[in-house]
């Protein structure tokens, strides 16, 4: 332990925060860190470009092309990140082998042995996304809310096969699967019937739902969208319809939400504590919107702090499950899952070093004018000694220099994939 360590313990003490037991708390909060990053959500069951409301840009070079390089780059942010982390998944990384190949209706458990095997080296659980995207089974922009009952029933099965996948995953780790459900249904203009498919979607979701599942287990999560590039007039999810339907079916799914996927000046951070009201747990997928769902690099920024505040104050870092999701080709890969993983941190970390309690019983009291005075004084606790002492306990280091390892990384691997 370090002496400045010791003495920003020493600061915190005086405003009644115990910083030994917030690295202690954030050493057992596990998040979500997300493949696709490393591949540009490619993933290994097609060829073709993203479609169905998706999109990444740049072309940095590197990118992962095999399952064997994604997890070789998973490897990689794992020894630069402090925490405990879990594995995310889609199911467009179903791993083939001997020339089979599986439709995404009839995946298997075994099209994801690999994952598993992957999973139990580094002591993770999985999460889980069905895709319903990039397929050519899309047809006019939809899936499950699909006019046409033979697309829909291929969703539903893939849907469906995703559940029993995720219960492979829960049972294999003994770790509770997030299986999320998203979809980019809509239309470009407007339309002229917009309950249609939102029906067809919710019997959809529930058909999917109806193949048994432990709940304790496998928490499938329904994720709503404003809009998407293709789909800016309507969206089939819209957050309306995702939370109505998390709450009409809360025996056996939970509300997820993304916050790139909300109006400009919408806040998922005011938004949580609403839904802890009536949910007993909800899941985010946690992004850098700028103007929209553009999926930028999560950063240490406000946005971001205040969803960590949220989680903390209201004592559900045991009903928030956490996971990442951005996806950003203009940069070295391997540095940009870093840099948001390490920032989600940060957020966490510095949110339970807030002294949160003295600061709601200010406000319970309608001492607004010594809670705005506590609330600034704290933003100048030493926060980056706490930070270092967590990162030295978790054994990585705090600065900066872990971007060295990473440009020897591109160096010595990533720059000789072609």
């Amino acid at each position: 332990m370090s002496q400045l360590y010791e003495s920003a313990k020493a600061e915190y003490a005086k405003f009644g925060v115990d910083t030994d037991a917030a690295i202690a708390k954030l050493k057992e909060l596990p998040v979500s860190l997300h493949c696709w990053q490393g591949d540009d959500v490619t993933g290994f069951d097609h060829d073709g470009p993203l479609t169905g409301g998706i999109q990444t840009t740049g072309n940095y070079p590197g990118k992962a092309r095999t399952p064997q390089e994604l997890m070789d780059d998973i490897e990689k942010v794992i020894s630069l990140c402090p925490g405990k982390i879990k594995l995310n998944l889609h199911a467009s990384y179903a791993i083939f082998e001997d020339g089979e190949f599986a439709d995404r209706d009839k995946l298997e458990p075994k099209h994801f042995a690999k994952w598993v095997e992957f999973a139990k080296k580094h002591n993770m659980g999985i999460d889980f996304n069905p895709t319903f995207f990039s397929h050519p089974n899309i047809k006019d922009g939809l899936t499950l809310s699909s006019p046409d009952p033979e697309v829909r029933k291929f969703w539903i099965e893939h849907g469906k096969a995703c559940i029993r996948i995720s219960n492979y995953f829960a049972q294999e780790t003994g770790i509770p699967c997030v299986m999320n459900i998203w979809t980019g249904d809509g239309f470009k203009d407007i339309p002229a019937d917009r309950m249609g498919p939102r029906m067809r979607y919710k019997e959809s979701i529930e058909e999917i739902l109806s193949e048994p599942y432990d709940f304790k287990m496998v928490k499938p999560c329904v994720e709503s969208k404003v809009f998407g590039i293709g789909v800016e007039a309507f969206t089939a999810g819209s957050a309306e319809f995702s939370l109505s339907f998390a709450a009409a079916h809360s025996d056996k799914c939970m509300p997820l939400m993304d916050n790139g996927h909300y109006h400009p000046t919408e806040v998922v951070s005011d938004k949580i504590p609403a839904l802890l009201c009536f949910f007993p747990e909800i899941a985010l997928h946690i992004t850098r919107p700028i103007r929209w769902d553009s999926d930028h690099v999560v950063l240490f920024d406000d946005e971001t702090k205040e969803m960590a505040k949220e989680i903390v104050r209201n004592d559900a870092t045991d009903r928030v499950y956490m996971a990442l999701d951005y996806f950003d080709a203009s940069i070295n890969r391997i540095s940009a899952w870093t840099v948001g993983f390490r920032s989600w941190q940060k957020a966490m970390l510095s949110a339970l070093c807030l002294p949160n309690a003295q600061m709601k019983k200010l406000q319970d009291e309608a001492n607004f004018t010594e809670l705005m005075v506590l609330q600034e004084e704290s933003k100048m606790l030493p926060f980056g000694a706490v930070w270092a002492e967590y990162c030295a306990q978790c054994g990585v280091t705090a600065d900066k220099s872990w971007f060295e390892e990473v440009k020897t990384y591109e160096a010595e691997v990533l720059a000789k994939r072609s």
